[in-house]
Protein backbone atom coordinates (compact mmCIF):
# COMPACT_ATOMS: atom_id res chain seq x y z
CA UNK A 1 0.00 0.00 0.00
CA UNK A 2 1.06 3.08 -1.12
CA UNK A 3 1.66 5.83 1.95
CA UNK A 4 1.59 9.66 1.22
CA UNK A 5 1.08 12.93 3.30
CA UNK A 6 -0.48 16.16 2.17
CA UNK A 7 -2.33 19.57 3.44
CA UNK A 8 -5.08 19.58 5.17
CA UNK A 9 -7.69 19.76 3.35
CA UNK A 10 -11.03 18.32 2.25
CA UNK A 11 -10.30 15.24 -0.46
CA UNK A 12 -12.32 14.66 -3.49
CA UNK A 13 -12.22 10.86 -4.19
CA UNK A 14 -12.14 7.99 -2.08
CA UNK A 15 -12.70 6.81 1.67
CA UNK A 16 -12.04 9.87 3.98
CA UNK A 17 -12.07 8.75 7.76
CA UNK A 18 -13.09 11.86 9.98
CA UNK A 19 -12.61 12.30 13.38
CA UNK A 20 -15.34 12.68 16.03
CA UNK A 21 -14.77 14.16 19.73
CA UNK A 22 -16.71 12.76 22.92
CA UNK A 23 -20.32 13.77 22.57
CA UNK A 24 -20.89 13.33 19.07
CA UNK A 25 -18.46 16.56 17.84
CA UNK A 26 -17.02 16.89 14.84
CA UNK A 27 -13.37 18.88 14.17
CA UNK A 28 -13.62 21.64 11.75
CA UNK A 29 -13.17 20.02 8.53
CA UNK A 30 -15.36 16.70 9.52
CA UNK A 31 -18.13 18.98 10.13
CA UNK A 32 -17.71 21.52 6.60
CA UNK A 33 -17.83 17.33 5.06
CA UNK A 34 -20.97 16.70 7.37
CA UNK A 35 -22.27 20.09 5.69
CA UNK A 36 -21.29 19.23 2.22
CA UNK A 37 -22.97 16.15 2.36
CA UNK A 38 -26.53 17.17 3.76
CA UNK A 39 -26.24 16.56 7.57
CA UNK A 40 -25.25 12.67 6.98
CA UNK A 41 -22.85 12.28 8.75
CA UNK A 42 -24.75 14.24 12.17
CA UNK A 43 -27.96 11.92 10.93
CA UNK A 44 -26.05 8.78 10.88
CA UNK A 45 -24.43 9.25 14.59
CA UNK A 46 -27.82 10.29 15.58
CA UNK A 47 -29.40 7.30 14.48
CA UNK A 48 -26.63 4.66 15.54
CA UNK A 49 -26.10 6.58 19.01
CA UNK A 50 -22.61 6.98 18.33
CA UNK A 51 -20.77 9.32 20.32
CA UNK A 52 -17.22 9.48 19.65
CA UNK A 53 -15.89 7.17 22.54
CA UNK A 54 -12.73 6.42 22.02
CA UNK A 55 -11.78 3.84 19.28
CA UNK A 56 -15.14 3.33 18.47
CA UNK A 57 -16.04 3.53 14.54
CA UNK A 58 -19.11 4.21 12.28
CA UNK A 59 -18.93 3.55 8.57
CA UNK A 60 -21.68 5.55 6.48
CA UNK A 61 -21.79 5.74 2.64
CA UNK A 62 -21.12 8.95 1.32
CA UNK A 63 -20.89 10.99 -2.48
CA UNK A 64 -17.37 10.14 -2.65
CA UNK A 65 -17.26 6.41 -0.99
CA UNK A 66 -16.69 5.36 2.58
CA UNK A 67 -16.64 7.74 5.69
CA UNK A 68 -15.22 6.50 8.28
CA UNK A 69 -16.34 7.94 11.50
CA UNK A 70 -13.53 7.39 14.18
CA UNK A 71 -13.92 8.23 17.95
CA UNK A 72 -11.27 9.94 19.66
CA UNK A 73 -12.89 10.34 23.42
CA UNK A 74 -11.60 13.42 25.03
CA UNK A 75 -8.48 13.26 23.33
CA UNK A 76 -6.34 13.38 26.47
CA UNK A 77 -4.95 9.97 25.80
CA UNK A 78 -3.73 10.42 21.87
CA UNK A 79 0.23 10.13 21.79
CA UNK A 80 2.08 8.32 19.30
CA UNK A 81 1.33 4.81 19.98
CA UNK A 82 -2.34 5.66 20.38
CA UNK A 83 -2.24 6.94 16.85
CA UNK A 84 -0.58 4.31 15.68
CA UNK A 85 -3.09 1.55 16.65
CA UNK A 86 -5.46 3.95 15.69
CA UNK A 87 -4.46 3.97 11.90
CA UNK A 88 -4.31 0.01 12.09
CA UNK A 89 -7.93 -0.23 13.52
CA UNK A 90 -8.82 2.58 10.56
CA UNK A 91 -6.93 0.07 8.09
CA UNK A 92 -8.36 -2.56 9.30
CA UNK A 93 -12.41 -1.22 8.68
CA UNK A 94 -11.12 0.17 5.31
CA UNK A 95 -10.11 -3.06 3.87
CA UNK A 96 -13.12 -4.46 3.32
CA UNK A 97 -14.81 -1.63 2.34
CA UNK A 98 -14.43 -1.80 -1.31
CA UNK A 99 -12.18 1.81 -1.73
CA UNK A 100 -9.12 1.88 -3.37
CA UNK A 101 -7.82 4.89 -1.91
CA UNK A 102 -8.33 6.48 1.70
CA UNK A 103 -7.54 9.94 3.17
CA UNK A 104 -7.30 10.51 7.06
CA UNK A 105 -8.41 14.39 7.76
CA UNK A 106 -5.99 14.37 10.74
CA UNK A 107 -7.28 17.68 12.22
CA UNK A 108 -5.77 19.12 15.70
CA UNK A 109 -8.39 18.42 18.20
CA UNK A 110 -7.24 20.39 21.32
CA UNK A 111 -9.94 22.76 22.60
CA UNK A 112 -8.22 25.52 20.90
CA UNK A 113 -7.61 23.88 17.53
CA UNK A 114 -4.17 24.98 17.52
CA UNK A 115 -1.45 22.37 16.35
CA UNK A 116 0.95 20.63 18.56
CA UNK A 117 4.49 20.33 18.93
CA UNK A 118 3.85 16.18 18.25
CA UNK A 119 1.44 16.51 15.92
CA UNK A 120 4.01 15.63 12.66
CA UNK A 121 5.45 12.11 14.59
CA UNK A 122 1.81 11.27 15.46
CA UNK A 123 0.68 11.39 12.09
CA UNK A 124 3.49 9.24 11.00
CA UNK A 125 2.97 6.80 13.56
CA UNK A 126 -0.80 6.55 12.59
CA UNK A 127 0.48 5.86 8.67
CA UNK A 128 2.71 3.44 10.43
CA UNK A 129 0.03 1.45 12.17
CA UNK A 130 -2.25 1.41 8.95
CA UNK A 131 0.80 0.03 7.08
CA UNK A 132 1.65 -2.81 9.49
CA UNK A 133 -2.09 -3.75 9.69
CA UNK A 134 -1.84 -4.52 5.53
CA UNK A 135 -0.12 -7.14 5.75
CA UNK A 136 -0.69 -10.51 4.26
CA UNK A 137 0.64 -14.07 3.72
CA UNK A 138 -1.34 -15.20 1.47
CA UNK A 139 1.39 -16.57 -0.90
CA UNK A 140 0.10 -19.95 -1.29
CA UNK A 141 -3.54 -19.66 -1.68
CA UNK A 142 -4.19 -20.21 -5.34
CA UNK A 143 -8.24 -20.03 -5.88
CA UNK A 144 -8.87 -16.89 -3.25
CA UNK A 145 -12.11 -15.40 -4.69
CA UNK A 146 -11.44 -11.47 -6.12
CA UNK A 147 -14.13 -10.10 -3.70
CA UNK A 148 -12.15 -11.42 -0.66
CA UNK A 149 -8.62 -9.63 -1.92
CA UNK A 150 -8.42 -5.76 -0.50
CA UNK A 151 -8.42 -3.52 -2.89
CA UNK A 152 -6.57 -0.52 -0.99
CA UNK A 153 -4.04 0.53 -2.60
CA UNK A 154 -3.42 4.19 -1.15
CA UNK A 155 -3.53 5.61 2.20
CA UNK A 156 -2.99 9.64 2.81
CA UNK A 157 -2.84 11.42 6.16
CA UNK A 158 -3.96 14.73 5.35
CA UNK A 159 -1.69 16.96 8.20
CA UNK A 160 -0.47 20.55 8.31
CA UNK A 161 2.83 19.21 9.33
CA UNK A 162 2.93 17.19 5.83
CA UNK A 163 6.40 18.02 4.94
CA UNK A 164 7.12 16.70 8.78
CA UNK A 165 5.46 13.95 8.69
CA UNK A 166 6.45 12.60 5.86
CA UNK A 167 10.25 13.00 7.00
CA UNK A 168 9.72 11.15 10.34
CA UNK A 169 7.72 8.45 8.20
CA UNK A 170 10.82 7.38 6.01
CA UNK A 171 12.39 5.90 8.94
CA UNK A 172 9.12 4.15 10.05
CA UNK A 173 8.62 2.74 6.90
CA UNK A 174 12.05 0.91 7.04
CA UNK A 175 11.02 -0.51 10.09
CA UNK A 176 7.93 -1.83 8.56
CA UNK A 177 9.92 -3.53 6.03
CA UNK A 178 11.62 -5.28 9.25
CA UNK A 179 8.60 -6.39 10.48
CA UNK A 180 7.14 -7.46 7.62
CA UNK A 181 10.38 -10.06 6.82
CA UNK A 182 10.58 -11.01 10.01
CA UNK A 183 6.59 -12.31 9.55
CA UNK A 184 7.27 -13.84 5.67
CA UNK A 185 10.17 -16.20 7.58
CA UNK A 186 7.84 -17.20 10.38
CA UNK A 187 5.03 -17.68 8.36
CA UNK A 188 6.85 -19.97 5.82
CA UNK A 189 6.57 -24.14 5.81
CA UNK A 190 9.01 -26.19 7.11
CA UNK A 191 9.97 -27.67 3.96
CA UNK A 192 10.58 -24.05 1.75
CA UNK A 193 12.67 -22.08 4.65
CA UNK A 194 15.30 -24.63 6.17
CA UNK A 195 18.62 -23.75 7.11
CA UNK A 196 20.66 -23.32 4.01
CA UNK A 197 17.43 -21.41 2.28
CA UNK A 198 17.20 -19.54 5.22
CA UNK A 199 20.80 -18.44 5.15
CA UNK A 200 20.19 -17.63 1.28
CA UNK A 201 17.09 -14.86 2.43
CA UNK A 202 19.00 -13.76 4.72
CA UNK A 203 21.95 -12.82 2.05
CA UNK A 204 19.31 -10.28 0.55
CA UNK A 205 20.29 -7.90 2.79
CA UNK A 206 23.69 -7.47 1.76
CA UNK A 207 22.00 -5.11 -0.63
CA UNK A 208 21.15 -2.86 1.96
CA UNK A 209 24.53 -2.85 2.93
CA UNK A 210 24.50 -5.50 5.60
CA UNK A 211 27.77 -7.75 5.62
CA UNK A 212 26.82 -11.20 6.03
CA UNK A 213 29.30 -14.23 6.93
CA UNK A 214 27.80 -17.90 6.71
CA UNK A 215 29.22 -20.58 9.15
CA UNK A 216 28.81 -24.23 7.66
CA UNK A 217 28.90 -27.48 10.09
CA UNK A 218 32.36 -28.17 9.32
CA UNK A 219 33.63 -24.77 10.17
CA UNK A 220 31.54 -24.85 13.39
CA UNK A 221 33.03 -28.37 14.07
CA UNK A 222 36.26 -26.76 14.15
CA UNK A 223 35.20 -24.11 16.58
CA UNK A 224 34.10 -26.46 19.04
CA UNK A 225 30.22 -25.82 18.72
CA UNK A 226 29.41 -29.17 19.93
CA UNK A 227 25.90 -27.70 21.79
CA UNK A 228 24.49 -26.25 18.29
CA UNK A 229 25.41 -28.96 16.13
CA UNK A 230 23.98 -31.63 18.90
CA UNK A 231 20.37 -30.50 17.50
CA UNK A 232 20.78 -30.64 13.88
CA UNK A 233 22.32 -34.07 13.75
CA UNK A 234 19.12 -35.80 13.66
CA UNK A 235 18.74 -33.85 10.12
CA UNK A 236 19.72 -34.34 6.42
CA UNK A 237 19.66 -30.67 5.94
CA UNK A 238 22.93 -29.67 7.39
CA UNK A 239 22.60 -26.28 9.90
CA UNK A 240 24.21 -22.96 9.68
CA UNK A 241 24.75 -19.66 11.70
CA UNK A 242 24.69 -16.74 10.09
CA UNK A 243 26.64 -13.69 11.48
CA UNK A 244 25.53 -10.03 9.90
CA UNK A 245 27.09 -6.88 10.42
CA UNK A 246 25.90 -3.21 10.26
CA UNK A 247 28.57 -0.71 10.89
CA UNK A 248 26.90 2.10 10.73
CA UNK A 249 28.66 3.93 13.62
CA UNK A 250 31.82 5.25 13.87
CA UNK A 251 34.48 2.89 13.18
CA UNK A 252 35.86 2.28 17.21
CA UNK A 253 32.30 2.69 18.59
CA UNK A 254 31.77 -1.16 20.87
CA UNK A 255 29.09 -3.13 18.83
CA UNK A 256 25.61 -4.01 20.14
CA UNK A 257 24.83 -7.73 19.42
CA UNK A 258 21.31 -9.56 18.68
CA UNK A 259 21.34 -13.14 19.06
CA UNK A 260 18.41 -15.42 17.77
CA UNK A 261 17.50 -19.04 17.96
CA UNK A 262 16.32 -20.41 14.42
CA UNK A 263 14.94 -23.62 14.70
CA UNK A 264 13.22 -24.08 11.63
CA UNK A 265 11.52 -26.75 12.52
CA UNK A 266 11.60 -28.48 16.63
CA UNK A 267 10.07 -32.13 16.02
CA UNK A 268 11.40 -32.73 19.53
CA UNK A 269 14.04 -35.12 18.03
CA UNK A 270 14.27 -38.22 20.15
CA UNK A 271 11.62 -37.26 23.02
CA UNK A 272 9.16 -36.51 20.26
CA UNK A 273 6.35 -33.72 20.63
CA UNK A 274 2.54 -34.92 20.24
CA UNK A 275 1.44 -34.76 17.12
CA UNK A 276 -1.34 -32.59 17.70
CA UNK A 277 0.07 -29.01 16.75
CA UNK A 278 3.59 -29.78 15.75
CA UNK A 279 2.68 -27.59 12.73
CA UNK A 280 2.96 -24.56 14.87
CA UNK A 281 6.80 -25.41 15.63
CA UNK A 282 7.35 -23.79 11.90
CA UNK A 283 7.60 -20.61 13.49
CA UNK A 284 10.38 -21.67 16.36
CA UNK A 285 12.74 -20.38 14.57
CA UNK A 286 10.81 -16.87 15.29
CA UNK A 287 13.70 -15.29 17.60
CA UNK A 288 16.01 -15.51 14.64
CA UNK A 289 13.08 -13.75 12.30
CA UNK A 290 13.06 -11.13 14.80
CA UNK A 291 16.70 -10.81 14.59
CA UNK A 292 16.85 -10.82 10.91
CA UNK A 293 14.23 -8.29 10.62
CA UNK A 294 15.69 -6.23 12.89
CA UNK A 295 18.84 -6.05 10.35
CA UNK A 296 16.76 -5.29 7.58
CA UNK A 297 15.08 -2.11 9.48
CA UNK A 298 18.32 -0.61 10.94
CA UNK A 299 19.60 -0.51 7.71
CA UNK A 300 16.72 0.07 5.85
CA UNK A 301 16.88 3.51 7.61
CA UNK A 302 20.66 3.45 7.92
CA UNK A 303 21.14 3.70 11.72
CA UNK A 304 24.23 5.23 13.13
CA UNK A 305 25.10 2.40 15.22
CA UNK A 306 27.27 -0.86 15.24
CA UNK A 307 25.14 -3.82 15.59
CA UNK A 308 26.03 -7.66 15.18
CA UNK A 309 23.06 -10.17 14.44
CA UNK A 310 23.85 -13.89 15.09
CA UNK A 311 21.35 -16.44 14.25
CA UNK A 312 22.14 -20.60 14.80
CA UNK A 313 19.84 -22.55 12.43
CA UNK A 314 18.78 -25.69 12.80
CA UNK A 315 16.33 -28.57 12.42
CA UNK A 316 15.45 -31.17 15.16
CA UNK A 317 14.81 -34.38 13.58
CA UNK A 318 14.56 -37.46 15.30
CA UNK A 319 16.43 -39.72 12.60
CA UNK A 320 18.69 -42.86 13.35
CA UNK A 321 21.85 -40.18 13.84
CA UNK A 322 19.60 -38.00 16.18
CA UNK A 323 20.85 -36.95 19.65
CA UNK A 324 19.90 -38.51 22.54
CA UNK A 325 18.64 -37.85 26.33
CA UNK A 326 21.74 -38.94 28.28
CA UNK A 327 24.30 -37.67 25.81
CA UNK A 328 26.99 -35.20 27.14
CA UNK A 329 28.30 -32.48 24.48
CA UNK A 330 30.75 -30.30 24.72
CA UNK A 331 30.13 -27.00 23.69
CA UNK A 332 32.32 -24.39 22.35
CA UNK A 333 33.04 -22.56 26.06
CA UNK A 334 33.96 -26.44 26.93
CA UNK A 335 31.34 -26.31 29.60
CA UNK A 336 29.43 -30.08 29.20
CA UNK A 337 26.14 -30.50 28.88
CA UNK A 338 24.05 -33.56 29.63
CA UNK A 339 21.00 -33.61 27.25
CA UNK A 340 18.00 -34.49 29.93
CA UNK A 341 15.43 -33.72 27.06
CA UNK A 342 16.32 -32.98 23.15
CA UNK A 343 13.10 -30.52 23.42
CA UNK A 344 14.98 -28.51 25.07
CA UNK A 345 17.38 -27.91 22.11
CA UNK A 346 16.95 -23.88 21.48
CA UNK A 347 19.29 -23.17 24.49
CA UNK A 348 21.54 -25.67 23.36
CA UNK A 349 21.41 -23.66 20.07
CA UNK A 350 21.95 -20.50 21.86
CA UNK A 351 24.43 -21.44 24.08
CA UNK A 352 27.28 -21.80 21.20
CA UNK A 353 25.90 -18.16 19.45
CA UNK A 354 25.99 -16.49 22.84
CA UNK A 355 29.49 -17.68 23.43
CA UNK A 356 30.99 -17.37 20.18
CA UNK A 357 29.35 -13.59 19.83
CA UNK A 358 30.80 -12.74 23.13
CA UNK A 359 33.86 -13.93 22.42
CA UNK A 360 34.85 -12.79 18.84
CA UNK A 361 33.09 -9.23 18.79
CA UNK A 362 33.35 -8.53 22.54
CA UNK A 363 30.03 -6.49 22.06
CA UNK A 364 28.47 -3.85 24.65
CA UNK A 365 26.02 -6.56 25.40
CA UNK A 366 23.71 -9.01 24.28
CA UNK A 367 20.48 -9.40 23.53
CA UNK A 368 18.80 -13.01 22.38
CA UNK A 369 15.84 -14.19 21.34
CA UNK A 370 13.72 -17.19 21.52
CA UNK A 371 10.64 -19.25 21.50
CA UNK A 372 11.81 -20.93 24.44
CA UNK A 373 9.18 -22.11 26.99
CA UNK A 374 6.17 -23.35 27.14
CA UNK A 375 6.24 -22.41 30.62
CA UNK A 376 6.70 -19.04 29.81
CA UNK A 377 3.84 -18.77 28.10
CA UNK A 378 1.78 -20.64 31.08
CA UNK A 379 3.17 -17.45 33.11
CA UNK A 380 2.21 -14.29 30.91
CA UNK A 381 0.18 -15.90 27.78
CA UNK A 382 0.36 -14.06 24.51
CA UNK A 383 0.28 -10.44 26.16
CA UNK A 384 3.47 -9.74 28.02
CA UNK A 385 7.47 -11.14 26.88
CA UNK A 386 8.95 -11.58 29.70
CA UNK A 387 12.43 -11.30 29.88
CA UNK A 388 15.52 -11.83 32.28
CA UNK A 389 18.41 -9.41 33.04
CA UNK A 390 21.95 -9.43 34.42
CA UNK A 391 22.02 -5.88 34.44
CA UNK A 392 19.44 -3.16 35.74
CA UNK A 393 20.43 -0.59 33.48
CA UNK A 394 20.26 -2.74 30.28
CA UNK A 395 16.82 -3.71 31.62
CA UNK A 396 15.91 -0.13 32.12
CA UNK A 397 16.44 0.98 28.39
CA UNK A 398 14.68 -2.08 26.86
CA UNK A 399 11.54 -1.54 29.47
CA UNK A 400 11.38 2.28 28.26
CA UNK A 401 11.87 1.13 24.26
CA UNK A 402 8.63 -1.01 25.40
CA UNK A 403 6.40 1.06 26.30
CA UNK A 404 7.27 4.07 23.55
CA UNK A 405 7.14 0.86 20.93
CA UNK A 406 3.93 -0.97 22.34
CA UNK A 407 5.18 -3.75 22.31
CA UNK A 408 4.63 -5.54 26.27
CA UNK A 409 7.57 -7.02 28.08
CA UNK A 410 7.71 -8.24 32.23
CA UNK A 411 11.49 -9.05 33.82
CA UNK A 412 11.77 -12.26 35.21
CA UNK A 413 13.62 -13.34 38.36
CA UNK A 414 17.00 -14.87 38.14
CA UNK A 415 18.74 -16.69 41.15
CA UNK A 416 21.45 -18.90 42.39
CA UNK A 417 18.37 -21.53 44.07
CA UNK A 418 17.11 -21.51 40.21
CA UNK A 419 20.62 -21.59 38.66
CA UNK A 420 21.54 -24.75 41.21
CA UNK A 421 18.55 -26.40 39.37
CA UNK A 422 20.52 -27.15 36.19
CA UNK A 423 23.56 -28.36 37.68
CA UNK A 424 24.15 -32.46 36.36
CA UNK A 425 25.61 -35.29 37.85
CA UNK A 426 27.96 -36.18 35.50
CA UNK A 427 28.65 -33.15 33.60
CA UNK A 428 28.82 -29.45 34.18
CA UNK A 429 25.10 -28.58 33.50
CA UNK A 430 21.88 -30.57 32.19
CA UNK A 431 19.79 -28.71 29.48
CA UNK A 432 16.56 -29.10 31.40
CA UNK A 433 15.12 -29.25 34.79
CA UNK A 434 12.51 -29.55 36.79
CA UNK A 435 8.84 -28.72 35.75
CA UNK A 436 8.59 -25.80 37.93
CA UNK A 437 10.23 -22.54 36.79
CA UNK A 438 11.00 -23.93 33.42
CA UNK A 439 11.41 -20.54 31.80
CA UNK A 440 13.30 -19.28 34.92
CA UNK A 441 15.73 -22.26 34.56
CA UNK A 442 16.07 -22.13 30.86
CA UNK A 443 17.10 -18.79 31.78
CA UNK A 444 19.92 -19.81 34.05
CA UNK A 445 20.93 -22.39 31.71
CA UNK A 446 22.10 -19.44 29.12
CA UNK A 447 23.87 -17.04 31.26
CA UNK A 448 26.67 -19.42 31.93
CA UNK A 449 27.19 -18.22 28.25
CA UNK A 450 27.46 -14.78 28.67
CA UNK A 451 30.42 -14.65 30.36
CA UNK A 452 29.27 -11.63 32.79
CA UNK A 453 28.93 -9.95 29.95
CA UNK A 454 25.58 -7.27 30.60
CA UNK A 455 22.75 -9.43 28.77
CA UNK A 456 19.20 -9.98 28.10
CA UNK A 457 16.93 -13.01 27.35
CA UNK A 458 13.70 -12.64 25.99
CA UNK A 459 11.68 -15.99 25.76
CA UNK A 460 8.92 -14.78 23.13
CA UNK A 461 7.38 -17.96 22.88
CA UNK A 462 4.02 -16.63 23.41
CA UNK A 463 4.65 -13.59 20.66
CA UNK A 464 5.91 -14.97 17.54
CA UNK A 465 2.48 -16.20 16.74
CA UNK A 466 -0.85 -14.94 16.76
CA UNK A 467 -3.99 -16.60 16.80
CA UNK A 468 -6.11 -13.30 16.46
CA UNK A 469 -5.33 -10.20 14.98
CA UNK A 470 -4.95 -7.13 17.25
CA UNK A 471 -5.02 -3.04 15.61
CA UNK A 472 -1.41 -3.24 13.80
CA UNK A 473 -0.77 -7.38 13.88
CA UNK A 474 -3.10 -9.58 11.71
CA UNK A 475 -3.17 -12.78 12.44
CA UNK A 476 -0.57 -15.26 12.14
CA UNK A 477 3.42 -14.29 12.05
CA UNK A 478 3.77 -11.33 14.58
CA UNK A 479 7.15 -10.22 13.47
CA UNK A 480 7.20 -9.11 17.18
CA UNK A 481 10.55 -7.22 18.55
CA UNK A 482 11.54 -5.67 15.60
CA UNK A 483 9.64 -2.17 16.77
CA UNK A 484 10.99 -2.54 20.37
CA UNK A 485 14.63 -3.43 19.33
CA UNK A 486 14.70 -0.67 16.76
CA UNK A 487 13.53 1.48 19.59
CA UNK A 488 15.99 0.92 21.79
CA UNK A 489 19.08 0.79 19.42
CA UNK A 490 17.62 4.60 18.60
CA UNK A 491 16.68 5.60 21.91
CA UNK A 492 20.39 4.85 23.33
CA UNK A 493 23.13 3.46 21.08
CA UNK A 494 23.04 5.58 17.76
CA UNK A 495 25.85 8.44 17.50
Amino acid sequence: MKIGFQKLALPTKGAIVVGVMDGGTLLPLGAALDEQLGGLLSRAMKAHKFTGKENKTLSVFGDTGTVLLYGLGDGSKIDELWSENAGGSIIGEILGAGDKEASVLFEPHGADGAADDGAAVRAARLAFGGLLRTYRFDKYKTKQKKEDLPVLQKLTVLTDEAPEAKKAFAGLSAVADGVFMARDLVSEPANVLYPTSYTKRIEELSELGVKIEVLDEKQMAKLGMGALLGVGQGSERESRMVIMRWDGGPKKQQPIAFVGKGVCFDTGGISLKPAGGMEDMKWDMGGSATVVGLMKALAGRKAKANVIGVVGLVENMPDGNAQRPGDVVTSMSGQTIEIINTDAEGRLVLADALWYTQDRFKPQFMLDLATLTGAMMVALGQVNCGFFANNDELAGKLEAASKTAGEKIWRMPLGEEYNKMMDSDIADMKNAGARWGGSITAACFLERFVNDLPWVHMDIAGMAWSSKASSTVPKGGTGWGVRLLNEMVQANYES
